[in-house]
């Protein structure tokens, strides 16, 4: 655990020396000390912008990473990720509605606004989450764990077809709009913004640290889980709504980011070699933070202006591990077991 923070740490001072302007390690640590440095333009770069998007960084991998690892274990399902209950498509749908029907005009209206105008879209994008979430809550009371993973599959192919047919008929520059949501950014959340977001995630993986015991039950099943003790619909009911708060609150903010929320949760399964989520939970927050920095870093392309999109990076990086997951199953179905 310790080598896991410290590799966080090392990637924090990174993407905060890191990008098109160079900053040396030892001025980034005095800003952050309050000291002063040769360049006073560097403690704005610092400040402004690449702290919030770090941290944001930091919050939104921890927060996908625990999610994806809720999923797994909930529905014992090694594929299964954090946008499994249709969270994400249902976020992109609400922002699609924005971004493809109203267009240009709310745009100028939200940026007139300010602050209001900064959550204009993030509350098309959680009006969406909650709706996704909710159809799949009250399917929740009467179907198994399985049916849930297939019914929260179909509403994301169901919002997915919504969209695709919002952008059949929108004009080129709504369109263009949406793409650039849909490439996913840390880069793109303010410190007013963040003061929602942080709170948001900090009670979603709070609510992960009270179901680690009920999920090392789950682990065997959920009949198993109730001839220990367990009430298995309350602690359903919470793994969902800790699952909703983090993953709809970082594509609310950030984007639908892919393939943390699965990958992440396997590498920390394969480096401590534990079923137990006292250990795996607060393991998956740290490595998908340090992940997610280290995305954002080759994202940014150091020394040059030009970013990539951050869904691609993650894609580059968790393909290959799933890929390797689906070869390895029969030693990765160990994992699911105590």
């Amino acid at each position: 655990m310790l080598a896991l923070t410290l590799a966080m740490v090392a990637c924090l001072l990174a993407s905060l020396a890191g990008g098109s302007v160079a900053i040396p390690w030892l001025d980034v640590v005095h800003i952050l000390s309050g000291g002063d440095v040769d360049n006073p333009a560097w403690a704005g770069i610092v400040m402004r912008i690449r702290l919030p998007k770090a941290l944001t960084a930091i919050l939104a991998g921890a927060a996908l990473a625990v999610s994806g690892l809720l999923m797994q274990t909930l529905f014992r399902n090694p594929l299964a990720g954090p946008f499994v209950l249709g969270v994400s498509a249902g976020a992109s749908l609400g922002v699609a509605i924005v971004l493809l029907t109203v267009g240009a005009g709310a745009s100028q209206l939200l940026a007139g606004l300010g602050l209001v105008g900064d959550f204009g879209l993030v509350a098309a994008a959680s009006l969406g989450s909650g709706a996704a979430l909710a159809l799949v809550m009250i399917a929740a009371r009467r179907v198994s764990t399985l049916t849930l993973l297939i019914l929260g599959v179909l509403f994301g192919y169901a919002t997915s077809a919504l969209v695709t047919v919002l952008i059949h008929f929108s004009l080129a520059e709504r369109i263009q709009s949406y793409i650039t949501w849909t490439f996913g950014s840390f880069g793109g959340v303010t410190w007013s913004q963040l003061q929602v977001l942080a709170p948001t995630l900090v009670v979603g993986l709070s609510l992960a640290f009270l179901a680690a015991k009920p999920l090392n039950a789950l682990l065997l099943g959920e009949s198993y889980a109730a001839t220990m003790g367990v009430a298995v619909t309350p602690a359903r009911w919470l793994i969902l709504i800790s699952t909703a708060l983090l993953a709809g609150g970082v594509t609310a903010f950030c984007g639908p980011i892919g393939f943390l929320g699965i990958a992440v949760p396997h590498l920390v399964r394969g480096v401590f070699r534990v079923a137990d989520h006292r250990v795996l939970i607060p393991a998956s927050a740290l490595a998908g933070a340090t992940v997610a920095l280290l995305s954002d870093l080759v994202a940014q392309l150091p020394g040059r202006q030009a970013v990539l999109p951050l869904n691609a990076v993650t894609a580059l990086i968790g393909a290959p591990i799933i890929g390797v997951i689906i070869l390895r199953r029969r030693s990765l179905d160990d994992s699911f077991s105590q």
